[in-house]
């Protein structure tokens, strides 16, 4: 038996022994059962981002080998990425992965290190000597630009920043949106675009009980917005929402929807030999487009003072702007046709154009990973580290996993799979004698040196439950799951209490 293996079989008779035990020496000294695995014979992993990639690579690896150790290593100081900043504040179901990733980040074999930017307080080359592999998983934190004329102008946003300021992102705290205007226009149509939508035309009641932050709350309040229009180049079965998104827009509150009847000529005849998936997402859109409701929908819809509704075949061509003054005015869109048919179908120009008066411009067409350090390949067209199964070309003991491996497409669920495909690439590794795993690592005993001649102070687990119980106990009093911190500074101080 190796000696990290006969480590750890001591271990687990030693925590056997009780809670005792283990609450003695947490007390005394702050152990969390993690310091007595860091042998230098047990393989050593690093993991760069904790979302919904990361902590799913951290996961299987130790699940899958008894004796590797995981290190997750993340910019801010509070885990969990885009399942905190990116999941929309109505959607508290998918959140509950959290509670998984919490069991991964407590896992004797796994440690956290927030508030270290990768990067620039420690090199990926410095990683690299310290661990036996690293695996970047820190997704995609950049926008895709539209490349029209006026897009820099004042009232048009990205999605990526829009949802991180209602979401409490430190880097978007100070967004500040404009909804003075009544029609809004969001470009794209995934389940991003309508997450941003319905957080537009939402009831504050049903807000108020979400995890939104206070300062969009209160924009929210004052918002005049009252018409969201969402946009998309191509046609109604090639929409790139989920069935469960539309139900979501189509059952909203105080909402009705408005479409235009020729954006869905032909496409009754076109779902014959369309996949159910796809056939049922676009039933919905027919029904809710075109037949006329039912009684109590009517009812329903003749109350709502809030309209909504998907303009299919239209591209942005520029931004419009009020004449001698600095201030989007409206959005010039240019009629497609399409060519071909599902999936695959392409949207050719027609040379028409329309103009639509709005005051707030929102485009969702896509996020967009960014190169973390000069020594790791880069795609700049593709917006990703060129791998195969995770595997990082040409650099021994480099993988990739999530969006920064795909590009930004999918649900957790995929990431999940894409993820654990990487961890599986990594084994193989291990096991194949690929990836050499016999020299001695120090793992974070050096980082933790570097970090410190740096007058870099890592964040924990432990410093990160700290935050999190007061963002719980700040969001009992006002009635909501919790109210988060904004600001890097307020974590790092709560942290440290």
């Amino acid at each position: 038996m190796s000696s990290c293996r006969l480590l750890l079989s001591q271990l687990k008779l030693w925590t056997s022994g009780g809670n005792k035990w283990k609450r003695g020496l947490n007390k005394g000294t702050g152990w969390s059962g993690k310091a007595f695995l860091s042998t230098s014979s047990c393989p050593k992993v690093c993991i760069v981002g904790s979302g919904p990639a990361g902590f799913y690579t951290a996961q299987h690896l130790i699940k899958a080998r008894q004796d590797v150790e995981v290190d997750i290593y993340e910019r801010l100081p509070v885990p969990f990425g885009l399942v905190r900043f990116g999941v929309a504040p109505d959607h508290p179901e998918v959140k509950n992965v959290i509670n998984t990733f919490t069991q991964t980040a407590k896992h004797p074999r796994c440690s956290f290190y927030g508030n270290v930017n990768v990067g620039k307080d420690v090199t990926i080359s410095e990683l690299q000597q310290a661990y036996h592999a690293v695996v970047l998983s820190y997704g995609a934190e950049g926008n895709r630009r539209m490349g029209i004329p006026g897009e820099d102008l004042p009232g048009v946003y990205s999605a990526k920043d829009f949802v991180g300021w209602y979401n409490g992102l430190p880097s978007c705290r100070e967004l500040n949106p404009d909804l003075s205007c009544e029609t809004a226009v969001i470009l794209g149509q995934g389940n991003v675009a309508l997450d941003v939508a319905r957080i537009l035309l939402s009831p504050l009641d049903i807000l108020k009980k979400t995890d939104i932050t206070q300062p969009a709350l209160e924009a929210l309040a004052e918002s005049r917005v009252q018409k969201v229009l969402i946009v998309g180049r191509r046609g109604p079965m090639q929409v790139a929402c989920t069935i469960k998104e539309l139900r979501e827009m189509v059952n909203l509150p105080g909402t009705r929807p408005e479409m235009l009847a020729a954006d869905f000529e032909g496409i009754p005849e076109a779902l014959k030999d369309v996949a159910r998936p796809r056939k049922r997402l676009t039933e919905l859109l027919l029904k809710t487009a075109l037949e006329a409701p039912g009684d109590k929908e009517l009812e329903r819809r003749k109350n709502a003072t809030k309209v909504w509704g998907f303009r299919f075949y239209r591209s942005p061509t520029e931004i419009l702007s009020e004449p001698n003054l600095n201030r989007m005015s409206g959005i010039r869109l240019a009629v497609n046709r399409l060519e071909g048919s599902g999936d695959g179908a392409q949207a050719v120009l027609t040379g028409e154009v329309e103009d639509v008066s709005c005051g707030l411009v929102i485009s969702s067409i896509g996020y967009r990973s960014l190169p973390i350090d000069p020594t790791v390949p880069f795609d700049p067209h593709r917006a990703i580290v060129p791998n195969s199964l995770g595997r990082v070309p040409q650099a021994a003991g480099l993988y990739c996993s999530g969006w920064l491996k795909t590009g930004p497409t999918g649900v957790i669920a995929t990431t999940m799979n894409n993820s654990f495909d990487t961890a599986r690439s990594l084994l193989e590794d291990m096991e194949s004698g690929t990836l050499d795993v016999s020299p001695a690592r120090t793992g974070s005993q050096v980082v933790s040196r570097l970090l410190e001649e740096r007058g870099v102070k890592p964040v924990t687990f432990s410093d990160w439950e700290k935050i999190d119980s007061l963002e719980t106990k700040r969001g009992d009093a006002r009635g909501k799951p919790r109210e988060k911190l904004l600001t890097v500074e307020e974590m790092l101080t709560a942290a440290r209490t």
